[in-house]
């Protein structure tokens, strides 16, 4: 039964850090400086790695990041349906209770899965920590995986999620490229494709072994905002020291990290679901001892393709490239992983319209690669970058899964104000020759759609 204290309703914390004043009064240096309460102080907790930062307010978010996403799977689906079984029935608490319990303290809890990390995670009122430090220790460590919530819940939700990603030809797309990029590890779908028979390597022991070294103390790490610090500390190396140090299974253990090499390629999927390309090229890592380049930031921002103003395509390269393709829908993103990086530009729609955007968009990194953009409009694109970077540090679900992945890599937490100085300090020539890189390269081309239309990656001028 939960204690009173744990069901307290005291009012909140006093703030514990204030605003700097010379933050206030240059708006410039507060996009350079380190901003206060974003960066992370690291630790150690019961042989856990643990990092938090005290954001002032009333309520706090604790994560547990687990490498244990497709990357690491040992078979297709395991990642996704260990995903599905966070918060349902432990050894000591029902799935009902659970959903009480949190729905009492007024809080969430929810559980996601990227390419490399299983993240956990648990938004509360600040008194209520011990309570959910302890709800995810006993998820980590005590889960249940009965046979018939395999059955009968989690994997009728991965069909369900399968049946999504065929709808999406965007996401089949960049799926394809990753797997044309990496190959294996990387290159393995978030979520398995409808022609991938999961359920034949899925079973309840099977799952619960490879939660075994999935949550164990050495693959994952523990990341806090708006928690005391102090406290944080000490309610996790209370709740957590109980977990295993490694699972026991061979067959079912987190696969080992090998080290990431880029292929490139092309793959051509025919679908009636719509039309998607992908353009695919070597990018940057997330952390600067897997090959940070802040430049592939601001090319991607100088790319572009969707809007940032309202009720306007905007003036970036891929917004003029698509100018008059009233059903074409372009982006690029640079994709960060620990020790790699893609670099993808995609355009969906009418099949028509994507063959010769797709030549436009290939077109406009030419321009770039040949010093054709103004360097006004590169600093645009730096400005956006950096924006875009200080924001993500302040989105929970991305800074946390950041900074776990960093601590699980050996690496330093993602320190938002390392990121904004370095694409600070982006020059024009960086941006031109990593456009030039790409180019000389082999690219990943992926296409999905209406294939008689598509254009193949030689229509495009791409090595493939």
């Amino acid at each position: 039964m939960l204690s009173r204290s744990t069901f307290s309703r005291n009012a909140p914390r006093a703030l514990q850090k204030q605003c700097s004043a010379a933050g206030v009064n240059s708006r410039r240096g507060m996009a350079s400086a380190a901003p206060t309460g974003l960066q992370y102080d690291v630790t150690e907790a019961a042989g856990l790695k643990l990092a938090n930062r005290e954001v002032a307010g009333p309520t706090a978010t604790l994560a547990l990041v687990a490498k244990a996403g497709p990357r690491y799977q040992p078979f297709p689906g395991f990642s996704e349906a260990l995903e599905q079984f966070a918060f349902k029935s432990t050894l000591k608490r029902s799935a009902l209770r659970i959903n009480r319990e949190v729905e009492l303290l007024g809080g969430e809890v929810s559980s996601t899965h990227s390419r490399e990390n299983i993240v956990l995670q648990a938004k509360f009122l600040s008194n209520d920590l011990p309570y959910f430090a302890e709800l995810l220790a006993e998820v980590a460590s005590q889960s249940k995986f009965a046979a018939h919530e395999l059955n009968e819940v989690v994997i009728k939700h991965l069909k369900l999620r399968q049946q999504a990603l065929a709808a999406n030809p965007e996401q089949q797309a960049i799926d394809a490229a990753h797997a044309l990029a990496f190959h294996r590890g990387l290159g393995e779908s978030v979520t398995p494709s409808t022609t991938t028979p999961f359920e034949k390597y899925l079973s309840a022991e099977a799952l619960a072994e490879y939660a075994q070294h999935a949550y164990a103390k050495s693959n994952i790490a523990l990341v806090g905002s708006g928690a005391n610090s102090a406290d944080l500390s000490k309610w996790v190396g209370e709740f957590f020291k109980g977990l295993p140090g490694s699972g026991s299974s061979a067959q079912y253990k987190v696969q080992p990290k090998a080290a990431t090499k880029y292929y490139g390629g092309e793959q051509r999927i025919s679908s009636k679901a719509g039309n998607a390309v992908v353009i695919a090229f070597p990018g940057s890592g997330a952390f600067a001892a897997s090959g940070y380049k802040p430049e592939a930031s601001v090319l991607a921002a100088l790319l572009g393709g969707e809007s940032t103003i309202k009720w306007t395509p905007g003036f970036s390269l891929l917004a003029q490239a698509t100018q008059g393709f009233s059903q074409v829908r372009a982006s690029t993103k640079s994709h960060a992983y620990s020790d790699a990086g893609l670099f993808t530009i995609t355009l969906s729609g009418k099949a028509d319209q994507v063959a010769t955007a797709s030549k436009n968009a290939v077109d406009a990194l030419k321009k770039v690669a040949a010093g054709e953009v103004a360097g006004e409009e590169i600093k645009k694109a730096a400005a956006l970058a950096k924006f875009r970077a200080l924001e993500s540090a302040q989105s929970l679900e991305t800074g946390l899964e950041a900074t776990g992945s960093a601590l699980l890599s050996g690496g330093k937490p993602y320190q938002i104000g390392e990121i904004a100085q370095s694409i600070d300090a982006v020059t024009e020539v960086q941006v031109r020759e990593v456009a030039k890189h790409f180019l000389s390269g082999k690219a990943s081309v992926a296409s999905v759609g209406d294939l008689f239309q598509l254009p193949y990656g030689e229509d495009l001028g791409l090595t493939v």
